[in-house]
């Protein structure tokens, strides 16, 4: 058990990230909006390896994800040449939205944290419209 309550494999799908010099402030701390950059990260390759690939829903929905809310919690900074992990797990899904709950973690502390709200839109128009039932089936 970690001091974040969870244990390793309860924190839903992993990715590591490494801190690089272009991830910094000058202060040489991770600059805030980078997070949401990991988080991207994370997101795209737990859908990847769920079989939802990005460019191939597009091709063969019509439609696509945007992120259209972030609400992001900053808690310790992380630095140059850190290895972090990000994690991404489903917290909500509706018929045309879905909230994605996302943690950066250096070891056991928690850095950063956030829920971050995609919608399914129209590739062609960007309204927005249900998420696939398919998908929907697939995340859950």
């Amino acid at each position: 058990m970690s001091d974040t309550g969870l244990p390793a494999s309860g924190r839903g799908f992993s990715w590591p990230v490494r801190v690089y010099w272009e991830d910094t402030d000058a202060g040489g701390i991770v600059f805030y909006a980078n997070y949401l950059k990991f988080f991207e990260r994370a997101r795209t390759e737990w859908l990847r390896s769920l079989g939802v690939g990005q460019q191939g829903l597009r091709e063969q929905t019509g439609g696509m994800f945007v992120v259209s809310q972030t609400n992001v919690r900053y808690h310790q900074p992380a630095r140059l040449d850190d290895e972090l992990v990000v994690t991404a797990r489903l917290q909500e899904a509706g018929r045309a939205s879905m909230v994605i709950a996302q943690k950066a973690y250096r070891g056991d502390a928690l850095l950063c944290e956030g829920d971050i709200r995609i919608g399914w839109v129209d590739a062609a128009t960007l309204r927005p419209a249900r998420i696939p039932a398919s998908i929907l089936e697939t995340l859950k």
